[in-house]
């Protein structure tokens, strides 16, 4: 039997955003996220490409915010097509060759050759672009030397530097789609990822009748690194009132809905984030009024964290047999800024104490929190609309 973990994947790499405003997205890393710009695409390639490109980085987090700075760039063509997204899921492999060779033999749609090109010290770097059922979005396999930087990428200073709120891995990536099942066999038969979690949610279940929203998701998992990709479709009845239907329009197409850091303290971390002026999701009052009695049903006795804590902040809890996750997500870009170009796309912060699953107990108060979010950037819509046409 074919081995299906044989691709030699390490881990997450880096996302491509593709920005309108490369300074609004340096602000935000920068002094919201206070993750730190690490390098910057040099003037020649920068020319070159028709784009300029920053990366922020911390621990194994590597972000690049690519803006167009010519018609014709790929990033003037995906924002012509998209608000502001990841373009690019990159992957970290051991063997760039050997992925390749193995990926041909799966019959993957390839983009790119085998591009090789040294770092600024001279530090190999190779990687190939693959296409993949996620819409416009690319995945790329590299091969590099610890700490070298993409083909073209100067330094601002050399080594890391702390994040005051715990961000250093990527706990897993969200997706959604109007449909799921090419993504998921395309995961399995190309890359051969392996099914880790399922979960079929919709709000009637729990109030009765047809109303309400939901969504069906299955998480892959590569075996070898552990790496974890959650993928979303809408759930009938009221498909398309779902706000993953509503993400995928807002898109113009599936993406990437979100990317989760985890972070060892949530408490702290989600405190320093609201001061320097990040936004999350509302949960309801109520949520925490049942709080209790739900972690009774799940049997999580050994919650570390004060429930007045996790109200005056917002966050949500999940588990079963004392094992539990905490987790929280911010709003998405189009509404902090009150600009439909900054696009659907947020952030998670995730604290996990032994538990391995996605929430699943907290995916009513999640939809009811995004679809009043999204209820918002749909107002910020319908008044840039009507500044428009006075």
């Amino acid at each position: 039997m074919e081995e299906t973990s044989n691709l030699g994947i390490i881990g997450w790499d880096a996302f491509h955003f593709i920005v309108a405003d490369l300074e609004r997205s340096r602000r935000f890393y920068t002094t919201m996220m206070k993750v730190p710009e690490v390098a910057r695409l040099d003037p020649r390639h920068a020319a070159e490409q028709g784009e300029e490109a920053v990366m922020f980085g911390v621990g194994r987090a590597r972000l690049i915010c690519v803006g167009p700075r010519e018609r014709g760039s790929r990033a003037e063509r995906w924002l012509r097509r998209h608000p502001d997204g990841i373009a690019v899921l990159t992957l970290r492999v051991r063997d760039v060759e050997a992925a390749r060779r193995r990926l041909e033999e799966r019959n993957a749609t390839f983009v790119t050759g085998l591009v090789s090109a040294p770092d600024h010290r001279g530090r190999p770097y190779r990687y190939f672009d693959i296409a993949t059922p996620l819409g416009d979005v690319r995945l790329r396999f590299v091969e590099r030397a610890n700490d070298a930087l993409p083909p073209g990428f100067t330094p601002l200073h050399e080594g890391g530097e702390d994040n005051p709120f715990g961000f250093q891995v990527v706990d897993h990536v969200t997706s959604n789609f109007l449909t799921i099942w090419p993504f998921v066999t395309w995961l399995r038969d190309v890359l051969g990822f392996e099914e880790f979690w399922r979960v079929h949610f919709h709000t009637s279940d729990l109030r009765g009748g047809n109303g309400g929203s939901g969504l069906a998701s299955i998480v892959m998992t590569d075996p070898e690194s552990g790496i974890k990709l959650a993928n979303n479709e809408p759930a009938a009845p009221n498909y398309e009132a779902s706000q993953i239907y509503t993400f995928v329009e807002s898109n113009c197409g599936p993406g990437v809905q979100h990317v989760a850091f985890h972070v060892p303290a949530i408490i702290p971390a989600v405190e320093g984030l609201r001061r320097c002026g990040i936004e999350f999701l509302d949960t309801p009052a109520t949520y925490y009024d049942m709080l209790p009695a739900r972690l009774s049903r799940l049997r999580v006795t050994t919650l570390e964290e004060n429930v007045e804590d996790l109200r005056r902040l917002g966050i949500l809890v999940d588990g079963g047999d004392d094992r539990y996750l905490l987790q929280i997500f911010m709003v998405e870009g189009g509404v902090l800024y009150g600009d439909e170009k900054a696009g659907p796309f947020f952030y998670e912060v995730i604290q996990r104490r032994g538990a391995r699953g996605f929430g699943e107990g907290n995916f009513r108060a999640l939809f009811e929190a995004i679809e009043r979010d999204q209820e918002r950037r749909l107002q910020v819509q319908r008044q840039f609309a009507a500044g428009a046409g006075s």
